[in-house]
C-alpha cells in the first residue's frame, strides 16, 4: 500500500471523526436545553462557596501578512451549596459576579444548570 492510496482512506476517517464530534456537541446542547426547560424553578437557601473564572484566548489571523490579533472571553463560574451539604457549580453573569462574595447566604433561584439570580440575606447588626 503506498501513500497515495492511504490518503483518501485517512483523510475519509477524520472527516467522519470531526463531523461525528459535530454532532455529537450539538445534540448535547439541545439535549442541556431541553432538560433545563422542563426542570422547575427552584429557590432555595444557599452559602457561596467558591467563585472562579475561566479565560479562554483566541487567536485571529488577518490574511496572508501574518498579521493578526488576539482576543479573550472569560466565563464565571460560583458554587453554591445548599442546607444538605450538596454544592452547585453554575456560570453567573459577569455584571452579578463582582457582587458576589464567598461566605455570603442568601437564596438562589435557578432552573437546571440556569442560574437565574441571588438575593442575598441581609444580617443587620443590632445597634447599642
Amino acid at each position: 500500500m503506498n501513500v497515495f492510496s492511504f490518503f483518501p482512506f485517512f483523510f475519509v476517517i477524520v472527516f467522519i471523526f470531526i463531523f461525528g464530534i459535530i454532532i455529537y456537541t450539538v445534540i448535547r446542547g439541545v439535549s442541556r436545553w431541553n432538560k433545563n426547560n422542563k426542570s422547575p424553578v427552584l429557590t432555595v437557601p444557599v452559602i457561596i462557596v467558591a467563585k472562579r473564572g475561566d479565560i479562554s484566548y483566541h487567536r485571529h489571523n488577518s490574511g496572508g501578512n501574518n498579521m493578526g490579533h488576539t482576543t479573550s472571553s472569560t466565563t464565571y463560574y460560583v458554587t453554591f451549596q445548599v442546607e444538605s451539604g450538596d454544592r452547585i457549580e453554575l456560570i453567573v453573569p459577569d455584571d452579578e459576579f463582582g457582587m458576589l462574595v464567598e461566605g455570603d447566604t442568601g437564596r438562589l433561584t435557578f432552573q437546571g444548570t440556569r442560574y437565574k439570580g441571588f438575593e442575598r440575606e441581609i444580617k443587620v447588626k443590632p445597634i447599642l
